[in-house]
């Protein structure tokens, strides 16, 4: 805009320049003398303001130019970053339907009730999956309404020794957040913090703290277990981590702490949502 201006100025400029000289020379015309205008000044005032004139635009040019780059250089990578969120909940979604069926498959050899009520729960968590997965964020309720199916789910095949505790957060229902975020840390419980013969908890909580959403879940550790809980890096985890860098940029905090005198691994997930 200021190069317009600019432009637009010697325009008007250098025009009553021409002017001038015309008016003299008409006056000059009319009373029968000639007018000798100084060549050598007046030529070189319009070489200078006729490069004047085509610097500018260049630049304006430039500046434009580079205006269009930047705008679809953001655009671009806008695209990019979408394309690969929509490959990470690809991935994922799979990756937790494997776990789920292979747990429905387990309960048709020792309870077909069981089985039944599972894939109705599955069922239900499929549109969850299938509607709510294609935005890139959905409201905490949903998202608590489905981790409360998945527990119900695994109910019914671990053991009665498993205390499954799970503290839900209040006021918080209509807070916008990534769909299916906590699974694959929920899931990782359930795979790695529970025992078929020794009495083990997994405790969930959610919980708003100094305008940020706290997410924690606490499973029992096993001898022998703990460095194969610390070296986990499957397909859940990995592309969790990867959408959190994607949406939630210099936003949230990942802890994964192994507790030997508490026998406990902890995962604590921090979102800030005061930005959100």
């Amino acid at each position: 805009i200021a190069l317009i201006a600019i432009t637009v100025i010697i325009n008007l400029w250098f025009g009553k320049l021409i002017d001038v000289h015309g008016a003299y020379a008409k006056h000059f015309a009319d009373i029968g003398r000639p007018y000798w205008p100084n060549d050598h000044w007046t030529k070189t005032w319009i070489i200078i303001l006729s490069g004047l004139m085509l610097g500018l635009s260049y630049v304006s040019s430039v500046a434009r130019k580079l205006q269009r780059n930047q705008l679809a250089f953001a655009l671009s990578e806008k695209e990019r970053v979408l394309a690969e969120l929509a490959f990470l909940k690809a991935q994922i979604n799979p990756h937790f339907f494997f776990n789920t069926l292979h747990t429905i498959y387990a309960l048709m050899d020792t309870n077909i009730g069981s089985a039944k009520t599972s894939i109705y729960s599955l069922s239900h968590m499929m549109r969850y999956v299938l509607y709510e997965t294609k935005n890139e964020l959905t409201t905490l309720s949903k998202e608590i309404e489905f981790i409360d199916d998945y527990i119900a789910l695994m109910k019914v095949r671990i053991a009665s020794n498993v205390q499954v505790i799970f503290e839900k957060p209040i006021g918080l229902n209509d807070l916008p957040i990534a769909p299916m975020l906590f699974l694959p840390f929920i899931e990782n419980a359930f795979k790695h913090g529970i025992s078929a013969v020794t009495p083990s908890y997994i405790s969930i909580d959610i919980f708003k703290k100094n305008k940020k959403l706290v997410f924690e879940v606490r499973n029992s550790l096993f001898t022998g277990m703990a460095k194969q809980l610390e070296d986990e890096h499957g397909i859940g985890i990995a592309n969790t981590r990867r959408r959190l860098d994607l949406i939630y940029p210099d936003k949230y905090d990942l802890v994964v702490e192994r507790d030997d005198f508490a026998r406990e691994f902890i995962v604590t997930l921090t979102l800030n949502i005061d930005d959100n």
